[in-house]
């Protein structure tokens, strides 16, 4: 096991109180928690790298999806980022606002419109993906590239079993429910 590197640093609440947490509380917690604080200490190391460029976290997993694929429909983008429509819908009408993408009907099809990257939504695939370049190399530093390849295929294992639980809860007729209906009482 690679040996962490302890460095004092002036933390903000949310840091300090992760890092009591895993440091001093529960250091032996659920895997389930030790991954959300992880994922929450990804976002945040990459949220302060694209704010020097006037981009939001919420626009680069859009932006992130559609370097990959172009010309999606609001409902193919929602599913393959893991959001809701609504959600998708607002962020996609900023972002329009902001220039990085459009809107368009495709021929054929007056129904359905589309969001296509502009040129600028485009240009700054260059200037972004070296940013999370940094944020997983900050992540790994001092992990070596046996327990790199361990800790990869460990997680796309997990990803898959609960992928596989919830297809098999779908199958049952349970159904995810919003946290909206979740808050309202009967």
């Amino acid at each position: 096991m690679a040996k962490q590197k302890k460095v004092t640093v002036e933390a903000d609440a949310t840091t300090r109180a992760i890092l009591e947490h895993w440091d001093h509380i529960k250091p032996n917690d659920r895997i389930a928690h030790l991954v959300r604080d992880l994922a929450r200490g990804f976002t945040r190391s990459l949220q302060t790298r694209l704010a020097d460029h006037g981009v939001s976290f919420g626009h680069w997993i859009f932006l992130r999806a559609m370097w990959h694929k172009d010309g999606v429909t609001q409902r193919d983008l929602a599913v393959q980022v893991g959001l809701t429509e609504p959600t998708t819908h607002t962020a996609i009408t900023k972002m329009v606002e902001l220039g990085y993408v459009s809107r368009r009907r495709k021929a054929g099809n007056l129904k359905k419109q589309y969001i296509f990257l502009t040129k600028e939504g485009r240009e700054l695939e260059n200037k972004l993906v070296p940013l999370a370049q940094d944020v997983n190399k900050v992540a790994l530093e001092g992990i070596d590239d046996e327990t790199q390849k361990i800790v990869r295929n460990s997680l796309l294992t997990m990803i898959h079993n609960l992928a596989v639980d919830e297809a098999l809860s779908l199958a049952d007729g349970k159904k995810i429910p919003s946290t909206r209906s979740l808050g309202i009482r009967s």
